[in-house]
């Protein structure tokens, strides 16, 4: 039996505060709601892109970090109606470091789904600084990454094909990663200090610290490709024909969406 509320509590990756996400079914497209403030999923942009997409509406009033793990969850059941994110903190919490928490809870919710309301509409390449972006029509759902990491213990590619079924037993369940070169970085930053450790893959030249389950080689293309969907979603996809990225992040993703929307390459369904 699905209700009409569901709670997911947790603590923000970058910023440590705690987290309240309260799904509700409402009426209407996805909305977002942070204190007084709501905003349809079409109408937030994208105010920053720095190791997350934090979001924006009403000229900056309503601001949400950290959006993109949900999205991709609202992206891979294909949910794109009747449901309200009612978040209390300034970033959404970071749970299981992907999206499988949020896949549960959209289902004890009992979300509607339906097809994306975008598609490519003819094929096109775009190039974002050293990203890339390979754009072609269909009439199924196909996303693809293609990471180019200098190691040779991390598969290189991760695909999706519109399958809800296979997005939560296997993209939902890939997890964020760092490299550890990268941590002292965070450190001084204040970022990621109160990460559960189980939520976060550690890549270092000696060993792969994974605390909880076991890692798989793909699973940091996995990630990239969750991350790809979340940001997708932001304007109705992912859409329908075939979507690649190549060495994509969530600042090249946000240009290229704009690029591919402001050039006809991605239009309404």
């Amino acid at each position: 039996m699905t209700g009409r509320r569901v709670v997911v509590e947790g603590v923000g990756l970058h910023s440590g505060a705690p987290a309240r996400v309260t799904l509700e079914r409402r009426d209407g497209p996805v909305i977002l709601v942070s204190g007084a403030l709501e905003a349809r999923v079409s109408a937030l942009e994208v105010a920053s892109t720095a190791r997350s997409t934090t979001v924006e509406a009403h000229g900056g009033a309503l601001r949400v970090g950290t959006v993109e793990h949900a999205f991709a969850a609202l992206a891979g059941l294909g949910v794109y109606e009747g449901v309200a994110l009612v978040v209390e903190g300034p970033e959404m919490p970071l749970l299981d470091g992907g999206a499988a928490a949020w896949c549960e809870a959209l289902a004890e919710l009992g979300a509607p789904s339906r097809r994306p309301g975008l598609r490519v509409a003819r094929h096109a390449t775009l190039e974002v600084g050293a990203s890339r972006y390979e754009l072609s029509t269909g009439t199924g759902i196909d996303v693809e990454v293609c990471v180019e990491f200098d190691d040779p213990r991390i598969a290189r590619r991760a695909r999706w094909t519109g399958d809800a079924d296979d997005f939560r037993a296997r993209v939902a369940s890939a997890r964020t990663f760092a490299f550890a070169r990268d941590l002292d970085e965070l450190a001084r930053q204040g970022l990621a200090r109160h990460a559960d450790p189980g939520s976060v893959v550690v890549l270092a030249p000696e060993q792969i610290l994974s605390a909880g389950r076991l890692f798989a080689s793909d699973e940091p293309a996995r990630h990239k490709l969750l991350d790809l969907m979340g940001d997708l979603y932001l304007r109705g996809g992912p859409p329908v024909g075939r979507f690649r990225a190549v060495r994509p992040g969530h600042s090249a993703n946000a240009r290229a969406l704009r690029r591919a929307l402001d050039e006809g390459v991605l239009v309404p369904a």
